[in-house]
């Protein structure tokens, strides 16, 4: 498989994404949304109803939100009285004063003060959490550095949306002043980083850095109702010519269900960072009324089985690639990636609780090895309890407590539609109207497995990549095994 790059004119990078004609019914368990202009908050990584759950089941001691939240409680991050230390300038990279971990530090203490504030109704947390993001957005100007200052830009823009999403409403929050911040330091900097990719070649750069991008774009959009700048999130999601588009991070769908994931080649690290935020993007689109999750016959459930499984030391296929790289107009070169990375089992990150229990628990679909790899890594933690370096502050965490859900009924459940050759490839629009399915008791997240819903198997996918500036010289769908 090879990756053809080509330069192209400065031009717009997404076509807009238009609104599904047909109405919604129930079934679908697609959140309900407001007007189509409009977006539903809080509405980022946690609903309303998200958050009454989780504060509903600490209360009652249910298990495992009891433990989830007994990590958050322990984190040094998450304590009421934190003190920020907010900077006019950022820097992030080679070559610069770096101070991007005050940045992150600081935010996923407000993350961790807004949870838990919703959680326990302490409002102290909710206070801390708002000074916090008032204190940065009266002072923070810019984000300078390397190339780096796009990674700074795309994962700390996300993570600073979602934490004030959680305070949004608070009286002593400034929203418009945080909305400015957002809009005129963060996104910018991701939107031209999707548009331009720094002046390299459209592969040069691997598929998290598309995907912490998109991450922000997305996430500041609806933090700031933004429609045009989530429907460019949302189309590149589908159809964008860089590696963090769905078929381009997962170039290849196999028969045994799984789905190559691109960075496997490249290491473990980086291929959980990104999945993690590609789950990202799919729960944030999924809480405004996008299925992202279930676009292209559930491409992304088959590339995190995939991860899972290879990262729990199993043997997957690979099919090697070659990705062209360099500057436009300037210095180039090739690089190819022939086989999955050697793996550490003992590594993890805190993100597989989101996508286990939105497959398992609102779809009714099997993900054995999602589900397999959530378990042994519950409890999960969040920034600070993966080490000081900036890789354990790349997701927001919490997973436990925030994303464990009970089952849908069996009449409520909304599994993927029927495998379809000719099944709309753009299933996963925004619906205009939505329901979501009456939750029934269900199991832990650690008791489901694959014996839950036998039969999971993967179908053929799209066989060539939209726009046509990446060509994957294969086929879609190969045997495990083979190659081309």
């Amino acid at each position: 498989m090879t990756f053809v790059t080509s330069q192209i004119s400065r031009r717009s990078m997404l076509k807009a994404a238009g609104a599904a004609g047909a109405a919604v019914t129930a079934a679908t368990a697609v959140p309900a949304t407001a007007a189509d202009s409009a977006f539903a908050h809080p509405g980022l990584l946690h609903t309303q109803a998200d958050l009454a759950r989780m504060a509903a089941k600490v209360k009652a001691g249910v298990a495992p939100y009891t433990a989830g939240f007994a990590k958050l409680t322990a984190n040094r991050h998450a304590q009421s009285g934190w003190t920020p230390n907010p900077q006019v300038t950022v820097y992030r990279g080679a070559g610069s004063p770096q101070n991007y971990t005050t940045l992150y530090n600081d935010i996923h203490a407000a993350y961790q003060n807004g949870l838990r504030h919703h959680v326990s109704g302490d409002g102290a947390y909710a206070d801390t959490a708002v000074a916090i993001l008032n204190a940065w957005s009266a002072k923070l100007t810019s984000l300078e550095g390397s190339a780096d200052r796009f990674l700074a830009a795309g994962l700390y823009g996300y993570q600073f949306a979602n934490a004030a999403e959680l305070v949004r409403d608070h009286p002593d929050f400034d929203l418009s002043r945080f909305q400015e911040m957002l809009t005129k330091v963060f996104a910018p900097l991701s939107d031209d980083f999707l548009v331009r990719h720094n002046g390299a070649v459209i592969t040069n750069y691997w598929t998290n850095w598309d995907l912490c991008a998109m991450a922000c774009v997305l996430a500041t959009g609806i933090f700031c109702d933004d429609a045009s700048q989530v429907a460019r999130a949302v189309d590149y999601f589908k159809h964008g010519e860089g590696l963090g588009s769905v078929k381009n991070a997962i170039p290849v769908v196999y028969d045994d269900g799984l789905a190559e994931w691109l960075e496997a080649g490249r290491d473990q690290g980086h291929a959980l960072l990104g999945v993690g935020l590609m789950g990202t993007f799919c729960e944030m689109a999924w809480n405004q009324g996008y299925d992202l999750y279930g676009y292209d016959d559930s491409r992304f459930l088959k590339g995190a089985q995939y991860v899972a499984k290879w990262g729990m030391g199993g043997e997957v296929s690979y099919t090697a690639n070659t990705r062209a790289k360099g500057a436009i107009g300037g210095w180039s070169g090739r690089e190819t990636a022939s086989a999955a990375a050697g793996v550490d089992p003992a590594m993890t990150r805190p993100i597989w609780a989101m996508i286990a229990n939105h497959y398992t628990k609102r779809r009714g679909l099997s993900a054995s090895y999602v589900t397999r790899i959530a378990a042994r890594s519950a409890p999960e933690g969040g920034g600070g309890d993966y080490g000081p370096n900036s890789g354990g502050f790349d997701q927001l965490g919490f997973g436990t407590l925030a994303f464990t859900r009970d089952r849908v009924s069996d009449t409520a459940a909304s599994p993927v539609p029927a495998t379809s050759a000719s099944a709309s490839p753009d299933a996963g629009a925004r619906p205009r109207t939505g329901g979501t399915a009456s939750p029934a008791a269900g199991q832990d997240l650690a008791a489901t497995g694959s014996h839950d819903i036998a039969g999971w198997s993967a179908a053929a996918g799209i066989t060539a990549v939209a726009g046509g500036l990446l060509l994957l010289r294969r086929r879609d769908r190969v045997r495990p095994g083979g190659a081309e």
